[in-house]
């Protein structure tokens, strides 16, 4: 809803917004999905997930009708649809893990995931927002395409929770396949848009600072 209340963004703002929201999302694939991949299995699923994960968001970037972005002042969107189907598919398995936590003999675990992934949303949620009003989607339907992506992991949460012990193995791969789609996306869509406009500097920093506040949203739920 903050992102609702940003007005008149300029070109500069704007690459610098998409470059933090790379930090972030590569973060919360390294830092977050590909970790809790590896505990729960092996590089192998860990493999299979990622490929897959940019196997499907490049067959959904073939399918879904878009404008290439151009660059300058009359730019036109960057794949809004690609961005939204990205997150929707990394709350999927975000989802059934907070609910398999819950559901598991592990105490207290569904506290410290569902904590964990709710930091991480927080930040996710504005700039996906923020992202889409950016690019002239109506903000009516910026806030709902982007609660959209936070009721699917709601849906998929309460799906989680009647999954046993026994179904824990689908977990990583859905971890696995969601850090893949949301690489494919920052490295096909958003650094590249990020650096068209003679703001590779700042762009850069701004990269940096938003996989800094995600290492330190991640580590502050641990």
């Amino acid at each position: 809803m903050p992102a609702l209340l940003i007005r008149n963004v300029s070109h500069r703002v704007k690459d610098n917004l998409l470059a933090y929201s790379a930090g972030i999302m590569v973060a919360a694939s390294a830092y977050a999905l590909i970790p809790s991949t590896l505990k729960l299995s092996n590089m192998f699923v860990l493999t299979i997930g990622i490929l897959v994960g940019t196997a499907v968001l490049t067959l959904l970037e073939i399918v879904l009708p878009h404008q290439d972005a151009g660059h300058g002042a009359d730019s036109t969107q960057i794949r809004p649809l690609l961005i939204i189907a990205a997150m929707a598919i990394h709350n999927i398995p975000e989802g059934i893990s907070v609910g398999v936590s819950y559901a598991s003999q592990f105490a207290e675990l569904g506290s410290l995931v569902s904590f964990s992934i709710g930091l991480q949303n927080i930040p996710e949620g504005f700039l996906v927002c923020l992202f889409l009003v950016t690019n002239r989607i109506p903000r009516l339907q910026a806030f709902l395409y982007t609660a959209f992506t936070g009721l699917i992991e709601l849906v998929s949460s309460l799906i989680g929770l009647q999954l046993s012990d026994a179904f824990l193995g689908i977990v990583p791969y859905g971890l696995a396949f969601a850090a893949g789609a949301m690489l494919f996306v920052v490295y096909k869509e958003l650094i590249p848009e990020s650096h068209g406009d003679g703001n590779e500097r700042s762009a850069t920093f701004s990269f940096v600072i938003g996989l800094i506040s995600m290492i330190y949203l991640t580590n502050l739920s641990l």
